[in-house]
């Protein structure tokens, strides 16, 4: 009897604590569930918020020092509308490189790498860290979650050709410009107008010969009207501005690799190039370009430019250079491509308008399709905009007429821009964003001046000298290899060659050298890079 009586208190024992496990899983596991469910966030396809619950990301960008980023209005607007908050991780611009790479080395890296730029986020890196997994694939999510940027690869398939790696991903997405401007080579070059005013100049020179005569006035009939021969004809700093347009001239696009019907080829290994030399020699020896050209700082040319000595000089708009008001640079026209007898059709350069890696979602990342649907909006009119000039109220406000009317600056900033570097993160960086003309903004006659200078002398002519290719780790090992020595020697020997410090006479001696740093190697590469690209 006492047995059974043990024998079944033993098994009520068992019996309980087997109740207590099955629950305490029970429990677990439910626990576990709603976990799951609370990291699960459902994301909206459409409107706002984008999620109806609160999240938080990590954020990685290089900062320009001119606010926190957590105190721009435009983030702080934009996590309002979204739902979508962020923790912000933003080095001085010159420290960000160092601090990515560490990141990524550390695997502490955050959900999402914005505003880099192919300087910081190379499309070696993109290829690399795409590859094992630290960046996720973004062409499923775009499909999905990123209308504004699907509709801007579909008008433009250039941009998914120059973004998809060589294993058929994209890892990051870029800058898209359509401004006006955007197709600029670089900078552009400006005449002097009171100078072609003062010398009853009617017509800019078409062809280099006609530019040639042009200098030669500005050099002996004193067009700046001071009785003095201080002018000078043509000035550049270490030909960093004139020389793409000047290549153009002589029929290349490129001062290194570009692409000419389909073949690749290394343009300062070309017969065109030499004829480049020879004019710029023969400009240097006959002081028509500045004597001081690869000596002088941009500050020394702007000096020049403010005494009216400069007849042809290049800046992003000319009043940098002069210091006119807008009003008065409206006389300065826009430099026109030329021609010669070696390239007697218009060649010009032109910029492809896509800047790569300037938005990246990494594996640490818990919410990428939130992710995806917050950068989607800065490629729609409405969130560039918004990006661009920040909300209303403090750059800008709606007038009457439903155009924006600039507010007048707080006392502390010296510049709009300043200002506007203050309220957004848009501003010295490469934003990944649609860059392009602000809605309902007012137009200036410079606005517009600009404009038609642009549609009348490089849109009709301005085409990619190389598209935005990707390589494989192999070829850019290799390229690294050959191209630091390479592009050193050029440049060395493109100033000798113009100042006559080295003859063109030495032209073979300069090839044989170019030749045995395995030129024919490097155009390979490039040459198997397009290819891939021209097959997409």
């Amino acid at each position: 009897m006492k047995k059974r009586i043990w024998l079944a208190i033993v098994f009520a024992v068992l019996l309980i604590s087997l109740i207590a496990c099955s629950n305490d899983d029970t429990t677990e596991q439910t626990t576990s569930d709603e976990e799951n469910e609370s990291e699960d966030v459902a994301v909206n396809k459409e409107g706002y918020p984008i999620v109806d619950e609160e999240i938080t990301l990590s954020l990685m960008a290089p900062g320009t020092g001119l606010a926190d980023w957590e105190d721009m209005p435009t983030l702080q607007q934009y996590s309002e509308k979204t739902n979508v908050n962020f923790e912000y991780d933003t080095p001085p611009l010159g420290e960000f490189q160092t601090k990515l790479n560490l990141a990524f080395a550390s695997g502490d890296i955050a959900d999402i790498i914005f505003g880099a730029g192919t300087a910081d986020l190379t499309p070696g890196m993109e290829v690399d860290y795409g590859q094992q997994g630290v960046l996720l694939p973004l062409e499923d999510l775009i499909d999905e979650y990123a209308p504004n940027f699907k509709a801007l690869m579909e008008e433009n398939p250039e941009i998914e050709r120059s973004i998809t790696t060589t294993d058929g991903h994209i890892y990051a997405l870029p800058a898209v410009n359509q401004h006006p401007t955007s197709a600029w080579p670089a900078g552009p070059m400006w005449y002097n107008g009171s100078w072609l005013d003062a010398l009853g100049v009617e017509e800019l020179p078409k062809t280099t010969d006609e530019l040639y005569d042009l200098l030669v006035r500005f050099r002996d009939e004193d067009p700046n009207g001071n009785g003095e021969a201080d002018e000078i004809p043509l000035i550049d700093v270490q030909m960093n501005s004139t020389r793409r347009w000047l290549l153009a001239a002589f029929g290349m696009k490129e001062w290194g690799i570009e692409e000419v019907d389909g073949t690749v080829r290394y343009a300062p290994a070309s017969e065109n190039y030499k004829e480049y030399l020879t004019y710029m020699n023969k400009l240097y020896d006959e002081k028509l370009l500045d004597q001081e050209t690869f000596s002088q700082a941009d500050e020394q040319k702007k000096a020049k430019g403010q005494q009216d000595r400069l007849g042809l000089f290049p800046d992003w708009f000319s009043f940098f250079t002069t210091g006119q008001t807008e009003e008065e640079a409206i006389n300065n026209p826009m430099f026109h491509p030329l021609t010669s007898d070696v390239s007697p059709e218009i060649v010009l350069p032109g910029n492809p308008g896509i800047s790569r890696g300037a938005f990246a979602i990494t594996s640490n990342n818990e919410h990428p399709e939130a992710s995806i649907r917050w950068i989607d909006y800065l490629y729609s009119q409405e969130g560039r905009d918004f990006f661009d000039q920040g909300p209303e109220g403090y750059l800008w406000e709606e007038g009457e007429d439903g155009m924006r009317e600039f507010k007048e600056l707080p006392a502390e900033y010296e510049s709009s821009e300043d200002y506007r570097g203050s309220l957004t993160p848009a501003y010295g960086i490469t934003t990944p964003m649609l860059v392009d003309l602000v809605e309902n903004a007012p137009r200036s006659d410079f606005d517009l001046f600009i404009e038609e200078e642009t549609k009348a002398k490089v849109d009709p002519y301005a085409e990619t000298a190389y598209p935005l290719v990707y390589l494989t780790d192999e070829e850019q090992e290799e390229i690294n290899t050959i191209e630091v020595d390479l592009e050193s020697y050029v440049e060395q020997m493109e100033a000798k060659f113009i100042t006559g410090v080295e003859p063109l006479s030495n032209w073979d001696k300069y090839m044989e050298t170019i030749e045995n740093m395995n030129i024919d190697r490097y155009v390979e590469i490039y040459q198997d890079a397009y290819n891939r690209w021209a097959s997409n």
